[in-house]
């Protein structure tokens, strides 16, 4: 088990573009491994790399029943035209949430561990995440997207609802 410190993004470079992977060796599962063992210690459903430190184009996501999501170089092939206001946070922005508008729907491909391109439709949470991990891969926090700050009181208020 390798657990990384996550970067706070006051102290670190999490404003740079990450570079994206040219090579497909035994490092990249390695750092998808610590990426795995960071995120689920720290209570997290998605993290990318340039949050503990390794400035490369590779994030992961936790999809539920259907298991990781691995997105190596990702891009993003189309988006939905509906868009959907839901609250955010960021381990690497401890204790600040925010309401960002992000398309309901995307497509997006990437690489898998083998250098094999992969396309992905998702929709809803997992078009959320994405987006949110592909921005942090760009440099571009949720905070830079968020159009309304929540109070401590309005997120205890809006977690009981959930």
């Amino acid at each position: 088990m390798a657990i990384k410190k996550i970067l706070n993004y006051k102290t670190s470079n999490l404003r740079q573009k990450a570079a994206p992977v040219t090579t497909f060796d035994e490092a990249l599962p390695s750092l998808i491994q610590d990426l795995e063992d960071t995120m689920y210690d720290a209570g997290s459903q998605a993290l990318a790399a340039p949050q503990i430190g390794v400035n490369k184009q590779v994030a992961l996501i936790d999809m539920g029943q259907d298991g990781l999501l691995q997105l190596i170089n990702p891009e993003i092939v189309s988006t939905g035209s509906e868009m959907a206001s839901e609250l955010e946070g960021c381990l690497s922005v401890p204790e600040r949430y925010g309401e960002v508008e992000r398309s309901r729907a995307i497509t997006v491909k990437s690489f898998d561990l083998q250098g094999n391109q992969v396309e992905l439709t998702a929709y809803d949470d997992i078009a959320r995440m994405i987006l949110h991990e592909m921005d942090t891969l760009n440099g571009i926090l949720f905070i830079d997207r968020m159009h309304k700050e929540v109070s401590a009181a309005e997120l205890e208020a809006y977690l009981e609802d959930e």
